[in-house]
């Protein structure tokens, strides 16, 4: 943190947060951003704008989006401005007094530049989406299972902090503790931009509390991130090829869950791709989440075909063992995360595991910002 220490000397930050909004506004573009909220407004305001909802959905969310957007920038710029003001006043009057609450309201919007230069590395087509995540834990055990747990609560609580909604789609308890296998949605602006870093196998090393020797024990789960696909996007499914199975939820889930067959499972037969959801009350809700989930998987298979990846993701991770991790979380016998990577690390695990994972997810998408303007100087 710097320190501030006489008035005179917080020009100089003050300044430079000052031309960091001014190239934050370069890079957004926001000249054509308005353009565009005007052309946008233009079309909600005739009357028969909503003759065609899901177009009028469409276009009304967009700008939604291009106005939070430029708001947010003005907002940092009339907030720069009053501080430099407020700095102004404060020297010509000498109240050195000022210098705390200046000091507090700087690195206030360091924090606020910060999130917002992040926001700048999220340009993807799909970034702004739900994301669906999916946890298997590897071979294992019990061991592996409370690992899964131990993410899942991760991740809810990273999305907790960021204000994000979560919807659980499945849960498939561990035969003794933790979690087999799990899915859910996290509902939010970029939701998926966050969150695709975290597709991979996740390594934990710890000494079990389920071994009576106290031994030192190697777990993993892999984590895949899908984006929740806007209805606009194509992705054609026969249901001629899809088996769907209706059976009792398991779990906790109250007497209705439990006692009508209101689960789903979904079979795609020439993929072999299977999903399922049992956590919705009905059984038509079940279907539509099933449905998401499916489209889902189908479209980032094509994606991975196109791309012409070697990974498969049609229902299968990569192996979950030794030298797949794109991250570890050692407990012992010293305290470490790292992502392998990026080379981020830190060593307060305690802070990752109750959700504090943004500087894996920055360093992610900073290292693929990296990567596209090497390529493009070839």
């Amino acid at each position: 943190m710097v320190i501030l220490v006489l008035l005179d000397e917080m020009r100089k930050p003050l300044e430079d947060l000052k031309k960091r909004i001014q190239e934050i506004g370069d890079s957004l573009n926001l000249p054509r951003k308005k353009e565009k909220i005007m052309d946008l407004d233009m079309q909600m305001s005739d009357p028969d704008f909503w003759s065609d909802p899901d177009k009028a959905k469409k276009i009304s969310q967009e700008a939604t989006l291009l106005k939070t957007e430029v708001e947010g920038h003005e907002k940092l710029e009339t907030q720069c401005a009053d501080l430099l003001d407020f700095l102004d006043m404060a020297i010509e009057e000498k109240e050195t007094g000022m210098a705390e609450e200046i000091e507090k309201q700087y690195h206030a919007l360091l924090k606020d530049i910060e999130k917002r230069e992040v926001l700048l590395l999220l340009s993807g087509e799909y970034d702004t989406c739900n994301a669906i995540l999916t946890f298997h834990a590897g071979a294992g055990g019990t061991e592996a299972q409370d690992w899964t747990q131990m993410l899942v609560r991760m991740y809810t609580r990273w999305a907790e902090q960021h204000g994000f909604h979560i919807t659980v789609m499945d849960m498939q308890p561990g035969d003794e503790a933790g979690i087999k296998s799990a899915a859910f949605t996290i509902e939010g602006e970029y939701a998926y931009g966050y969150l695709k870093s975290e597709k991979g196998v996740h390594r934990l090393v710890r000494i079990s509390p389920f071994d009576a020797a106290a031994r030192r024990h190697t777990s993993f789960t892999a984590v895949d991130v899908m984006p929740e696909l806007p209805d606009d996007v194509d992705v054609e499914i026969n249901m001629d090829d899809v088996r769907v199975d209706y059976f009792r939820a398991s779990g906790a889930g109250g007497q209705h869950v439990n006692k009508t067959s209101s689960a789903v499972r979904m079979t795609h037969i020439p993929t072999g791709i299977v999903v399922q959801c049992q956590n919705e009350r009905s059984q038509v809700q079940n279907r539509e989440m099933c449905m998401k989930y499916l489209r889902a998987k189908l479209f980032e298979l094509e994606q991975e075909k196109q791309a012409q990846l070697k990974a498969e993701i049609g229902g299968e991770h990569q192996a979950i063992e030794w030298g797949s991790q794109i991250r570890s979380y050692v407990f012992h016998p010293y305290t470490m995360v790292k992502d392998h990577r990026t080379n981020v690390e830190t060593g307060n695990i305690q802070a990752v595991m109750d959700g504090d994972i943004d500087m894996f997810i920055e360093g992610y998408l900073q290292q693929q910002k990296e990567k596209r303007l090497a390529k493009q100087t070839i």
